[in-house]
């Protein structure tokens, strides 16, 4: 069988991929610790911390995405991703299923200048750390050739999805149409690549059918045109017909906030991201496969548009 599979599909990369999936045809199964059901997919209910979950799961599977998206929280990361990607590689090398995974960029750590394929890994937070070693522990598989796995990375995104797995459509676009001003993390005059989520599903799917794309990092495409906070709440507002204005999100409230509520405390260690240029290059997908990525300017006034049928 020739199955399609998703691990996290509760999660908003997977929301965009369910359709492309189901337009072209493949056969489709939804794996979540809760069942989701869809038209024209199988619903698993599944944890992929248990192996034999994770393997009945996986049988029959030509391809697995895993876009599990765990609660904000290091501690969390720690104990449950290292384990998640021992089972669900195991589970694909057993059954002979190929793995993409879609991952971010804290593996990074501080870059100067452009982030590419090719950018070392250098963590600078526990997140980060974590996010390297399941990397690292993924592609030391493909390279020895026990796997076929690619690793699929994408900067913070934004697009028609739900406002808390998008940054910029919850301080920004659900801000302004509750009359609240926008807000920004860190500093909104830097330039900061943001990756259109309709953009990463699409390439998603592109990579599962290009054999060749396997036993390789690729980053999902993304606009290359500079954007900065400010000008990304500009032309919302704009839509909107909201006042423009700003409010900066700096570490110190960060901490304040973190007092009572984890996530914030969270997002502490990693607000170096917002605080200095974060620029994502899709430049090695964008040549292979001939793509254009979603201008800012459109991806925004489709996202405003959808937010405002919400």
């Amino acid at each position: 069988m020739n199955i399609h599979t998703i691990f996290g599909a509760r999660g908003a990369v997977a929301d965009q991929l369910v359709p492309i999936l189901i337009n072209n045809k493949e056969k489709l199964r939804l794996v979540s610790r809760q069942a989701r059901s869809v038209s024209g997919a199988e619903a698993v209910a599944a944890d992929a911390t248990n192996y034999q979950q994770t393997l009945n799961a996986i049988k029959g599977s030509s391809i697995v995405y895993l876009l599990i998206g765990l609660p904000y929280d290091s501690r969390i990361w720690a104990a449950q991703w290292p384990l998640i990607m021992t089972n669900v590689s195991n589970a694909c090398k057993e059954t002979g299923a190929k793995l993409i995974f879609f991952d971010n960029v804290y593996m990074y750590g501080k870059v100067n200048g452009w982030m590419s394929e090719e950018t070392p890994l250098n963590p600078c937070s526990k997140k980060g750390e974590i996010r390297a070693r399941i990397a690292n522990q993924l592609l030391q598989e493909s390279k020895a050739g026990k796997l076929q796995a690619m690793i699929a990375r994408s900067a913070d995104f934004y697009g028609p999805i739900g406002f808390k797995t998008s940054v910029p459509n919850l301080l920004v676009i659900q801000n302004l149409l509750k009359g609240k001003k926008a807000q920004w993390l860190g500093n909104a005059d830097q330039p900061h690549s943001i990756t259109y989520v309709s953009d990463a599903a699409k390439a998603l799917y592109l990579l599962a059918n290009r054999p060749d794309a396997f036993h390789q990092t690729w980053h999902l495409p993304t606009a290359s045109e500079l954007i900065t906070g400010r000008q990304f709440v500009q032309e919302a507002a704009a839509l909107l017909q909201k006042p423009n204005g700003v409010t900066v999100i700096h570490n110190w409230m960060l901490r304040v906030a973190g007092l009572f509520n984890r996530t914030m405390k969270e997002l502490i260690e990693m607000n170096y991201q917002n605080e200095y240029p974060y620029l994502f290059s899709s430049e090695k997908f964008n040549n292979a496969f001939g793509f254009t990525p979603t201008s800012y300017s459109e991806g925004i006034k489709e996202t405003v548009q959808w937010a405002l049928k919400q």
